[in-house]
């Protein structure tokens, strides 16, 4: 029987994943980091997506990152872990051991090797779902996976039994506007957006939240702009998402597309909650990006400013 999971809402960070090596998890940080989250207020947690280097951590190192997260945040907001792979059997097991240490839900975008068509998604989601141990959010993430899942295709796996909701990252607000309407009458399927800069406006026509990667950094301006856009507090908003466009200045400090990864691993670093190291292939910045992002948290007043 699946755990129960109703109504998750709002600010649900994409957690890094702390390391020490690329064998090691950084356990001092983590918690730091999970401390840090839940004192700016967030709803929820999100491990082992994107922007927890998740298709690039072992499954050792999973298993010891989603245990020790559990233990950590112990039922005081839910846990959401990414289960997505290439192997199907994989993404139960990660599934099964999340169930085990007391996740509240598991996450899975299409597999990213193969591209499916939208027949052959929907028929790879309800065979997944008949074996997980709990409720699942569907991950529509296009850029990385080759598939857009389309409004239809989720229509048809928001009838499945133990499909909770959606997570999409697609940046296409006209899609998110499809979906909403679908789910219009749905109160049960949950709709959250990736990316930060459309998390205000999603809440206001009727989404349920976001899974910011700004939130690991400053996760009080996020649920500050969440809040005020569910009390359609205009104002406090337009002047919220000036910060968010600050804060995101740090994911372009680099030249490659892992700068997000990198410049927000980099920022937890200066402001002392966990190292920046990162997994293969990529590698931590160098003192001139971490100069420009010293700034930006300055700027943001998350670090003392070089006078004082």
């Amino acid at each position: 029987m699946k755990k129960n999971v109703k109504c998750i809402r709002g600010i649900i960070p994409p957690m890094v994943t702390p390391l020490i090596s690329g064998k090691e998890i950084d356990r001092i940080g983590t918690v730091k980091l999970i401390d840090h989250m839940m004192a700016g207020g967030v709803h929820g947690i999100f491990v082992l997506g994107t922007t927890g280097e998740g298709p690039s951590i072992d499954l050792d190192m999973k298993k010891e990152l989603i245990e020790l997260v559990c233990e950590k945040v112990s039922g005081a907001i839910p846990v959401l872990v990414g289960i997505t792979d290439t192997s199907f059997n994989e993404s139960i097991s990660i599934a099964e051991f999340s169930h085990e240490k007391g996740a509240d839900a598991v996450v899975v975008a299409p597999p990213y090797y193969f591209p499916s068509g939208q027949a052959e998604l929907v028929e790879y989601i309800s065979h997944l779902v008949k074996e997980l141990p709990l409720p699942l959010f569907v991950y529509n993430m296009p850029v990385m996976t080759k598939t857009n899942i389309e409004p239809q295709t989720v229509l048809k796996l928001s009838e499945i039994e133990g499909i909770c909701g959606l997570k999409d990252s697609s940046c296409n607000m006209i899609y998110y506007h499809q979906i909403l309407e679908m789910m219009r009458d749905r109160p049960d399927f949950t709709v959250l957006i990736g990316p930060e800069e459309m998390l205000a406006e999603s809440v206001i026509f009727g989404g349920h939240g976001g899974i910011p990667g700004g939130a690991n950094i400053f996760p009080r301006l996020y649920v500050e702009i969440y809040e005020a856009a569910l009390r359609r507090d205009i104002t406090a908003m337009l002047e919220l998402q000036r910060r968010i466009f600050v804060l995101r200045r740090i994911y372009s400090c680099g030249q490659y597309a892992s700068s997000l990864i990198k410049g927000v691993k980099c920022a937890l670093n200066c402001m002392g909650i966990c190292s920046d190291f990162m997994a293969e292939p990529f590698h931590s910045f160098g003192t001139e990006q971490r100069n420009k992002i010293i700034k930006i948290l300055r700027e943001l007043g998350l670090l003392p400013d070089a006078k004082s």
